[in-house]
């Protein structure tokens, strides 16, 4: 009887062990799991606060990028206009511009428009002949020109023999341009 009681228990110890290993295998699964889930928090939770800073951020974001796209208005030709277009209304307003400072106008000139990124460029080159306080009211009144005109290049000469009792002339060669944004 003894030996029969030692193997009922020795089944019982035995069934119970092997009932208690699936258990063991799936705990350590789990803890398994939990260890790999918390990694993956610990990856994505920088991720997040960045997504919650611009989440929280995003009327700033939406102004600044309105402010921007105003002032590149401001800046250039919309998309909209054609090339030809906005070359001849900047040769209009520079001609403007000189006329008015007092300069004449020799020679004006839109270029072919070269390409620039998110950009048209459209080249001018504009000769003018004057003294030089017309040219300094001129380069101050291209620098409140809307779009911007931009001078990429400028070559003064002075024009005859100076004399002490008038304005020495000079000669004036532009290097202007204007930006289009492309369609």
């Amino acid at each position: 009887m003894k030996r029969m009681l030692r193997r009922q228990s020795i089944a019982l110890g035995t069934v119970t062990l092997l009932a208690l290993v699936p258990l063991v295998a799936l705990g350590l699964y789990v803890v398994d799991l939990r260890h790999a889930a918390q990694q993956r928090i610990a990856e994505l939770e920088p991720r997040h606060a960045r997504l919650a800073g611009l989440v929280a951020g995003g009327k700033a974001l939406e102004q600044a990028e309105a402010t921007a796209r105003n002032q590149l208005g401001e800046l250039t030709y919309a998309a909209t206009q054609d090339l030809t277009q906005a070359g001849n209304d900047a040769q209009q307003r520079v001609r403007t511009v000189f006329t008015n400072a007092g300069l004449q106008l020799v020679s004006s000139q839109v270029l072919p428009a070269k390409d620039e990124k998110q950009f048209d460029r459209i080249p001018l080159a504009v000769r003018l002949e004057g003294d030089l306080a017309a040219l300094q009211a001129a380069l101050v009144a291209l620098s409140h020109q809307t779009p911007a005109i931009l001078i990429d290049g400028l070559n003064i000469q002075s024009m005859g023999a100076a004399r002490p009792e008038q304005a020495q002339r000079m000669a004036s060669q532009f290097n202007l341009s204007v930006l289009r944004l492309k369609p």
